[in-house]
């Protein structure tokens, strides 16, 4: 309950705003400090000015209410009458629906009621309010004792529990919860309560190859004709129906978003459909899609779309597709292809039966009966309402009324929409609903959890909002190479790797080599191995994977070196494949070797060459970052890959030899056994420095 004033100054509004709009909607209250029953906030809050006049104007409409034969007075008058009417009835059928909430389980951490908490510093009458008896009445238990106190003195935890075993409780530490991780506050499922739930899928692949135009034959909609230039521009999450069973789609830009989501603990695909145009075959985005939903560790299905196009050819699709382990189940394999035509609707029907068919065998379940949580799938901000935020549920069920912390934002929920825009006062597991009501503007892939109390909310939301700030230069929890047995001492039993090398043989032997690995049961999984630089999209993977990024005689570019260390990702760098293995298995085992950091000093470009028959090859260059040393090891990279690792030989400067050339500064530069040079070629200066580990 709340006064007048108090919601007014909630929402604000001024009160007599308040007052006006509570008569208009048969609210009894007269002044500013009448209470407002639960029930009424809620009404109130739901009785969105514009959003009802819109209904109301819609409803007027669609009775076409003739007030062709009346004059503007009238006709103003009859809206006006048909509007509050239809408003009024709007919101008592939100009120009425809004009665009918069931009690949720409590999301609590303590649910026993014979436990009591005890924290430091605990006065007497502190432990009196949560036995539920007066102050007074333990001051006499304590005074029996032989302790004389007030109801204002502390208690100490041996007191504490000797006084609560009088009541047949238990006394324990109230330990210092991590408010900001939502697991705190879970609750473990009762099997009888678990109910099948929808299953819920992400559709990846190519640029072009037809996702979006796939999600809008299935909807039966134009959202393909209102995306700019047919890509899509935002994350959206769609509900269909097929042979009475319901189907959940977050559709995503592209991988990266879907993994951005998962690096950010946010797990919201069940099944991921990887489409390939028939007429296009597995192009790059393709391969990185496959990386992705591997890696998310979840069931693919592979659509084949465009089969109605010349030139197409789905075998040629299977075939190629058979490298990443999607081998098809015609085929002797366990992943399921369907041939479809997005455009024209064939096979549609069939890949809607698969996913059905692949949720019935993963027996997906929820529990309805507690409060929600879930996750963040878009937010945008609307002048009117504020914060406009989708989320999709993954647990229990979130109603109009519920307070909510999502990321660091928190507030009421005001208003409930369905994938539909309809309004609705609950949903349950699977389901994307949209809803406003929170103080601020939550990211895609922060998790939501609904609260038994406002104030709870408020204490879980501001607490995040601090540990967030605290942790904005925080690296994530991706593994390192040094920290590997730790996490295995931990129970990890697989090790994600990242592999990028120079040329496919290479590629192909160091992913041998360390799959083969096998330390007490802890294996290798190489999640992505391929041939060329390390780019954003490696990192992006490693880190939502907790993966090691292992690059053979390739050079990550320093913006990547950044990215990477922003994100807390580890690349370790070889050019001999036994040290690869080496390494990987003292680590694994704990036994790690003093090593040699290597120090990165500078770099050179390469812009003139000058060849002379005494001395080779001297590269005129320019120094583009850091320093350049006459005693530096050093390395030629041509387009991102390492052609030749070994040492300056010479460092010259207007005809002189000196000891560096600092950036800004051109010189000359040979390189010692070796003169393939070429123009644009950069020269990375670096030295070993000794580490403790």
């Amino acid at each position: 309950m709340m006064s007048v004033i108090e919601y007014a100054n909630d929402v604000n509004k001024s009160v007599n705003e308040i007052l006006n709009k509570c008569k208009e909607l048969g609210i009894n209250v007269t002044n500013e400090n009448d209470e407002l029953e639960e029930e009424d906030i809620i009404m109130l809050d739901n009785a969105s000015y514009d959003e009802l006049d819109d209904i109301a104007q819609d409803i007027i409409e669609k009775e076409n209410i003739s007030v062709e034969n009346t004059n503007k007075k009238q006709k103003i008058k009859n809206k006006n009458e048909r509007a509050k009417s239809t408003k009024k009835e709007f919101a008592m059928k939100k009120k009425e629906m809004y009665k009918k909430k069931e009690k949720l389980q409590s999301n609590s951490n303590i649910n026993s009621s014979n436990i009591v908490l005890y924290k430091e510093n605990m006065t007497i009458g502190e432990l009196a309010t949560k036995l539920g008896v007066s102050g007074a009445e333990l001051v006499k238990k304590l005074f029996m004792l032989g302790t004389m106190v007030t109801v204002n003195n502390s208690i100490s935890f041996e007191n504490a529990e000797i006084l609560v075993m009088d009541y047949n409780k238990e006394l324990k530490r109230e330990e210092a919860a991590d408010v900001t991780n939502f697991e705190a506050y879970e609750i473990i499922d009762d099997e009888k309560d678990l109910v099948k739930r929808p299953p819920v899928v992400t559709i990846m692949g190519h640029v072009d190859h037809g996702k979006t135009t796939l999600l809008d034959t299935i909807r039966k909609t134009s959202v393909a004709s209102l995306e700019a230039g047919g890509i899509t521009q935002a994350i959206s999450a769609y509900q269909v129906k097929h042979n009475g069973e319901t189907i959940t789609f977050i559709d995503t830009p592209g991988h990266a978003a879907f993994t951005e989501m998962r690096a950010r603990g946010a797990k919201i695909t069940d099944i991921v459909i990887i489409i390939v145009a028939a007429d296009d075959g597995v192009m790059p985005q393709t391969r990185e899609a496959i990386d992705h939903a591997l890696a998310a560790n979840v069931p693919i299905i592979v659509a084949i779309n465009k089969i109605d196009k010349p030139g197409a050819n789905p075998e040629r699709i299977m075939t190629d597709l058979t490298e990443y382990n999607l081998t098809p189940e015609e085929w002797g394999g366990n992943t399921l292809y369907n041939k479809i035509s997005a455009l024209t609707g064939e096979g549609i029907d069939k890949l809607l039966e698969n996913i059905l068919l692949v949720a019935e065998m993963e027996n997906y379940k929820a529990n309805p009966k507690r409060y929600a949580n879930g996750t963040v799938v878009e937010a945008s901000l609307d002048k009117h309402v504020g914060p406009v935020v989708t989320l999709l549920i993954q647990n229990g069920t979130l109603r109009i009324g519920d307070p909510v912390v999502a990321g660091c934002a928190y507030g009421k929920i005001r208003g409930l929409k369905n994938d539909l825009g309809e309004d609705i006062v609950e949903a349950g597991p699977s389901t994307p609903v949209s809803i406003i009501g929170l103080n601020d503007m939550p990211t895609a892939g922060d998790k939501f959890m609904a609260f038994e109390t406002e104030k709870q909310a408020r204490s879980v939301g501001e607490e995040r909002r601090v540990q967030a700030k605290l942790n904005e230069h925080k690296t994530s929890n991706a593994v390192s190479l040094d920290d590997l047995f730790a996490h295995i001492q931990d129970g990890v039993k697989e090790i994600n790797v990242i592999i990028k090398t120079d040329v496919n043989g290479s590629s192909e032997a160091v992913k041998n080599s360390l799959e083969k690995l096998d330390v007490e049961g802890v294996k290798v999984k190489v999640i992505r191995s391929s041939v060329g630089a390390i780019t954003e999209s490696d990192i992006v993977l490693a880190k939502a994977s907790n993966a090691l990024i292992i690059g053979f005689n390739v050079r990550p570019q320093n913006s990547i070196r950044e990215y990477a260390k922003d994100n807390g990702v580890e690349i370790r760098l070889y050019n001999i494949i036994y040290k690869v293995v080496e390494e990987m298995e003292a680590a694994m085992k704990g036994m790690l070797d003093p090593v040699y950091e290597e120090q990165i000093l500078g770099s050179a470009e390469v812009r003139k060459l000058f060849k002379f028959s005494k001395v080779g090859v001297i590269a005129g260059s320019y120094i583009i970052d850091g320093v350049i040393k006459n005693t530096s090891k050093a390395r030629i990279i041509r387009d991102s890959i390492v052609i030749f690792d070994g040492n300056i030989n010479s460092l010259q400067r207007e005809k002189d030899s000196v000891k560096e050339v600092k950036k800004g500064l051109e010189c000359g530069i040979t390189i010692e056994n070796f003169n393939d040079l070429k123009v644009g070629d950069i020269i990375e200066a670096y030295e070993m420095v000794e580490i403790k580990r």
